[in-house]
């Protein structure tokens, strides 16, 4: 019975390369034609393959529908808790979790501060939207209408003189996030906070959400949190790896 699920299973690998024959399922599965004509009726039957007019089979369309619905089923901080916690634990920091919905950019998981002096941020609460590395991640990764129509739209509040004054500034800034992959904001909201952040990404490579480390300047200086990064890249893409299915679910390494 394995054998014949792995079988089956190895089929799909295949007919995601594109259409296929009889002959080819057969090849490669390195079965006799009624063997793979078999599996392939099975998984016609519950949708996961269809065969074409040219007697050709492909994925079939309840595999996608399947593949959609585990996708919006996954938590994506239920999966990054973890690996959040466990950075917490190595740099001793206070880590963030936010989201992009509904035009505003969200926390969703915070891991607090082993030292004394704490962030007010709360979970579900909006974050300064040009001026935080979470925000800047999440909509950097925007189409570019999309992000430039969101630019123009957005007050520009000068929280600090290092605030983002504009929506040309703001994109430019959105440019540069974009290419390196990563963002800062330092000083931008609060003088005296500084924050590191990196994206986490779903299976088709877009952000689906975004994780930062933040400290004040009495506790590390910018420079000091700079550092960390490589450590907040690697948690970020263990997160984007457990979650988009690429990789099992394992210890981030600090």
């Amino acid at each position: 019975m394995s054998q014949t699920v792995d079988r089956a299973l190895s089929i799909l690998p295949l007919l995601a390369e594109g259409p296929a024959d009889l002959g080819q399922v057969a090849d490669r599965l390195d079965v006799h034609k009624s063997t793979a004509l078999r599996l392939l009726r099975t998984l016609h039957e519950h949708g996961l393959v269809y065969r074409q007019a040219d007697q050709r089979y492909r994925l079939g369309a309840r595999l996608f529908a399947l593949a959609q619905e585990a996708m919006e089923n996954l938590d994506i901080r239920e999966i990054a808790h973890p690996h959040l916690v466990r950075l917490n634990e190595a740099c001793g920091h206070t880590v963030h979790l936010a989201v992009y919905e509904e035009h505003e950019v969200l926390y969703i998981d915070k891991v607090e501060s082993r030292y004394p002096v704490r962030m007010y941020s709360r979970i579900g609460k909006p974050v300064a939207i040009t001026v935080a590395a979470v925000a800047k991640l999440l909509l950097a990764d925007l189409p570019d209408a999309e992000r430039r129509a969101l630019a123009e739209q957005l007050d520009y509040p000068m929280y600090t003189p290092r605030s983002t004054p504009n929506a040309p500034a703001f994109l430019r800034e959105l440019d540069k996030v974009r290419e390196q992959g990563w963002a800062t904001d330092l000083g931008g909201h609060e003088e005296s906070i500084n924050c590191v952040a990196a994206p986490i990404r779903g299976a088709g490579g877009r952000v689906v959400a975004a994780m930062s480390v933040s400290a004040p300047n009495v506790v590390v200086t910018a420079d000091e949190l700079l550092t960390l990064l490589p450590q907040v890249r690697r948690t970020a893409d263990a997160i984007s790896g457990e979650y988009s299915g690429r990789t099992p679910g394992k210890e981030t390494p600090a």
